[in-house]
């Protein structure tokens, strides 16, 4: 499957941005989705992953209330909208791809990975 994030720039903080990420070249219902992001000098850290039915999702502590992730399998797509954007949450945004039935928080156990987006939230 190939992913192309997308939705990233500038937020304020406070604000809101949405992020989405298309997926193609297989089915995308079953695949687990799941978002990082990588900080300048920091390693890539779990933000939220989603079932393949969109039914269960999970939750980095840090975004918990003030991001959600969603998928609609029809459009092949996984969102995750930000609000209460803080300058912390400043990183480059991975969207991520696994055929695993249990949605996991770690990065290793996701096979694709799309480019990456690039949001910066100012102060």
């Amino acid at each position: 499957v190939q992913l192309q994030a997308s939705g990233g720039g500038l937020g304020q903080t406070g604000g809101s941005l949405r992020l989405s990420c298309a997926a193609s070249g297989r089915t995308f219902s079953n695949y687990v989705m799941g978002w990082f992001r990588q900080a300048p000098g920091k390693e890539r850290e779990f933000v939220a992953t989603i079932s393949r039915r969109g039914d269960s999702t999970r939750y980095t502590d840090s975004v918990k209330g003030r991001f959600t992730i969603s998928r609609d399998n029809a459009k092949n797509t996984v969102y995750l909208q930000m609000n209460s954007l803080k300058p912390e949450d400043t990183a480059v945004y991975y969207c991520a791809a696994d055929t695993r039935w249990i949605p996991s928080t770690k990065n290793n156990e996701y096979a694709y990975w799309g480019q990456g987006t690039l949001v910066t939230v100012s102060s």
